[in-house]
């Protein structure tokens, strides 16, 4: 219960306020219920006046109410003649007042502390458009029911209605926001018509810090064109030993901005598209996001020192230079190297270094480097030129296959038909090898090609000795990087 003079709270029970001692006069609500009790008792009463010995004359009692109502009229000197009738009368009269008055205040107090019967009153008075009277019996209905949300909303919705009454209805909202007793639904409810209020008055920085402090993922996700939220960093500030891709992430569709110099990031700065490659050096590193309505997060720092270890650069086994048999070219620990031959820096995207690789006949250049975790090695370039002492060549040697093929059966013609239907067998020369120390071989792969024009290679391999033309099978082992000579195949 509150003051009506101060405003303060006080006790239940208490005559005066303990705050501006304001004396209190506590005056029921006169019911109709009350009015006929009333009635009803002075009836009974009127009955009871007259003598025992005429209480079944109608007369009589007539006469006695006659006189119950005109008592104040009549003289004194007939009150004389009957004092002890007098004093009863009064007595009954009191007592009966004693009793309406009881039963009044009784009801009255009854439906003072009743939510429900608080709740139906209010809900009439919206009815009847009697907004100042519902809202006096919502508020009493939340007094006794402080935690009943489904009334809060009710009535900010009356505060709303009644002279739109923003104040209120805000402050209203906002306790259901903070009431951890609410559903999904009602934030919902309540987080739309807040952020209605101040998307009206463009006050999208409130939004903002309602929504950074909301929680509640569905409806930050339903609201995040109004947020703001700081950038989110992929690394964690400090030391690395290798070159690190810097990711900038945040929750929105606005865009983030960022400064490498230790200056403010703002509209102005380098727009974040892509990540940030930290080389060698120190970097500051300050992003801000700003949103669709011109909001910005917070600014975020973060300081690194990148100290990139050196890799060491690959070992060619191989010397530059003038060659006139063939010989393999490796790579010592050749982990995490790649390769070029048309004389390009190797990226990780060029071919990757996995066993010897034949040197190829004529000139050729070979361009190595080792890359691992963001970090390169210098790059190793070794140039050879391979000269055979002999005129038997790579293109006699796929001559002397096709032939086998055709005196074999396998295929009818040079250009390896075998059959109306378009498909061949073609036969390719790839590189020339030393193989078991005997001799140098060219190496001549069977390869299919279907009636649609798709190629595969079908895995048989020919050997022709680069100086006595004679035909093998070539062989590999499971690794299928070393050869065996297979069978002679005669023509």
């Amino acid at each position: 219960m509150k003051c009506p003079n101060c405003g303060a709270e006080m006790k239940e029970g208490t005559l005066y306020c303990e705050h501006c001692g304001e004396d209190i006069h506590i005056v029921p609500d006169f019911e109709p219920e009350i009015e006929y009790n009333m009635e009803q008792t002075l009836h009974d009463i009127a009955r009871e006046m007259t003598p025992e010995e005429d209480a079944t004359d109608d007369q009589d009692a007539q006469q006695s109410m006659t006189e119950l109502q005109d008592w104040d009229e009549e003289p004194l000197e007939n009150t004389a003649k009957h004092p002890f009738r007098w004093k009863f009368i009064v007595l009954i009269l009191v007592l009966a007042v004693v009793a309406v008055v009881c039963t009044g205040f009784g009801i009255s107090y009854s439906h003072y502390h009743s939510a429900e019967y608080q709740i139906k009153s209010a809900r009439e008075y919206v009815a009847s458009g009697e907004y100042d009277q519902a809202v006096t019996c919502y508020e009493r209905a939340l007094e006794i029911d402080p935690g009943n949300i489904t009334l809060k909303f009710e009535l900010a919705d009356i505060y709303f209605q009644k002279n739109n009454n923003k104040m209120e209805y805000e402050y209203l909202l906002r306790e259901i926001v903070a009431d951890a007793a609410a559903t999904s639904e009602q934030l919902e409810s309540a987080y739309g018509k807040l952020i209605a209020i101040y998307a009206a008055r463009e006050d999208y920085k409130t939004i903002n810090d309602l929504l950074l402090n909301c929680g509640n993922v569905n409806i930050m996700s339903k609201y995040q064109s109004y947020m703001a939220m700081e950038p989110e960093f992929s690394l964690q500030e400090g030391y690395y030993t290798s070159i690190q891709p810097l990711k900038l992430t945040t929750f929105g569709s606005g865009k983030i901005y960022y400064t490498t110099d230790e200056t403010e990031p703002g509209e102005h700065s380098l727009l974040y598209t892509a990540p940030i490659l930290l080389e060698s050096g120190d970097y500051c590193i300050k992003a801000v996001y700003i949103n669709e309505n011109g909001i910005s997060s917070p600014v975020v720092t973060k300081n690194y020192h990148i100290e990139i270890e050196e890799l060491s650069a690959p070992e060619v086994t191989a010397v530059s230079g003038d060659y006139e048999f063939p010989i393999n070219i490796e790579v010592t620990d050749g982990y995490d190297v790649y390769y070029t031959t048309d004389g390009s820096d190797p990226t990780q995207n060029s071919t990757v270094y996995n066993g010897p690789i034949p040197m190829p006949l004529g000139k050729s250049v070979f361009r190595f480097i080792r890359i691992a975790e963001g970090r390169k090695s210098e790059i190793v370039e070794k140039s050879y030129n391979l000269v055979m002492n002999t005129e038997f060549m790579p293109e006699d040697a796929v001559t002397k296959v096709v032939n086998y093929a055709i005196e074999s059966g396998k295929i009818t013609e040079a250009s390896g038909s075998f059959d109306e239907s378009g498909a061949a067998y073609l036969y390719q020369y790839q590189y020339v090898t030393n193989i078991n120390k005997i001799d140098d071989f060219y190496v001549v792969a069977e390869i299919y090609r279907g009636g649609d024009g798709t190629v595969t290679k079908t895995g048989n391999l020919f050997a022709v000795n680069a100086y006595t033309r004679e035909l093998y099978k070539l062989q590999t082992d499971e690794s299928g990087r070393h050869y065996t000579l297979g069978d002679r195949l005669d023509i």
